[in-house]
């Protein structure tokens, strides 16, 4: 029988091994000096004035959001399309988010209804780019600023994409902007994350957060003592960190960043060109004003999901659904008072779609076997229909 087909897969390769050896034969595992190195060299990558890493990327939107100072009255605008960790960060802050719908053109959040959505209680917005194709980042920022609302970028699928020729995470039109390193990721660092802004303000705060809300700074002291062995706690902080071999990892990686998303692109294209003639099947727009980074190729089968997906996966297509909407969760019916028909675009989006193996070591020959059994498959199941 052929071995299964993931719909996503790391990459590990013998230097990324070394790096990590050399940190664990090392004198520091954690709160040495990679940790710094890492974020140096992922602001450089995204262009940001600063970069900090935590131990995932939910650890990095709950302290973005966090960062934020909500009041349990607050609101933030969420797309329905999205894991349930941008969301859940609104509710660890102890406000509540407002789930907006989406463009069934490409799963991004809808301009529109976001629109919409805005009331006297609404403090900011947390667009995501889904798949790794970019969002209208200036719309969004045009209309925080009329607002007054903060942009927190959920950038987890989208390292390596660009935003009218800027790297997605520069935060050139959001506040800050946050990344997830999964293994199914365009980089990994086996679970971590990244928060990357320009404000050097914010910066010092993410840094105590992360630590339990300790300095070790002498010139942010506050109760005016010194000393080698001295820290405070200011604040209520977490320990979010992330260790020394996870960010050697992370490093290596990044190096092969640029081919990773060069061949996630090829495989998109190829997908695209093998699908332009099947009208059962349609490919999600990619942004005219972005590139994507393709962390997953999403179609939409027009006749449905149905028994599909299960076909796929018999004959060893690992395909996946990304996402259930959120007002699907029992949570956020409960909390948020949601009901079925309030969300169209989501709705119908969710029905239709399956996200297809992508992954930088995904093979041509691998990528026709998913394209032939995905034929097959719907045409099989049209002769029953």
């Amino acid at each position: 029988m052929n071995k299964t087909i993931p719909y996503g897969k790391h990459w590990i390769n013998e230097s990324d091994i070394q790096s990590v050896v050399r940190v664990l034969r090392g004198d520091w595992i954690t709160q040495g000096p990679f940790v710094s190195q890492f974020e140096n060299q992922f602001a450089r990558q995204v262009k940001a004035s600063w970069a900090v890493a935590v131990s995932s990327g939910t650890a990095g939107l709950h302290l973005a959001v966090l960062a934020q100072n909500l009041k349990r009255t607050d609101e933030v605008l969420v797309p329905a399309i999205t894991f349930v960790a941008t969301a859940n960060a609104v509710f660890y802050a102890g406000a509540k988010p407002r789930i907006v719908d989406v463009d069934p053109q490409t799963g991004n959040i809808s301009i529109e209804d976001l629109k919409r959505k805005i009331n006297k209680n609404t403090r900011g917005i947390i667009p995501v780019h889904f798949a790794g194709n970019p969002v209208d980042l200036k719309t969004i920022r045009k209309i925080a600023r009329k607002h007054k609302m903060f942009v927190i970028e959920d950038c987890c699928h989208a390292l390596g994409a660009e935003y009218d020729r800027v790297p997605v995470g520069s935060s050139e039109y959001s506040d800050l902007s946050v990344f997830s390193f999964h293994p199914v990721k365009h980089i990994t660092t086996g679970e971590g994350g990244m928060i990357t802004g320009n404000s050097k303000l914010i910066q010092d705060r993410f840094l105590k957060f992360r630590s339990h809300g300790i300095t070790r700074n002498p010139k942010q002291f506050l109760n005016g003592e010194s000393g080698a062995w001295y820290y405070e706690q200011q604040e209520l902080g977490f320990n979010y960190r992330i260790t020394d071999f996870q960010c050697a990892l992370g490093m290596s990686q990044l190096k092969r960043l640029k081919s990773f998303v060069a061949k996630r692109r090829r495989i998109a294209e190829k997908y695209r060109m093998a699908f332009r003639d099947w009208p059962e099947i349609e490919c999600l727009s990619e942004n005219p004003d972005g590139k994507s980074s393709y962390h997953l190729f999403v179609v939409r089968v027009s006749s449905g999901r149905g028994g599909v997906f299960e076909e796929l996966r018999k004959r060893g297509i690992g395909v996946q659904v990304h996402y259930i909407p959120l007002h699907y969760h029992p949570y956020f019916k409960k909390r948020l008072a949601l009901k079925m028909g309030q969300l169209p675009g989501a709705e119908s989006f969710y029905e239709e779609i399956i996200s297809l193996p992508i992954y930088p070591q995904l093979s041509s020959f691998e990528q026709d076997r998913v394209i032939q059994t995905l034929r097959y498959v719907l045409t099989q199941y049209q002769k029953r229909r």
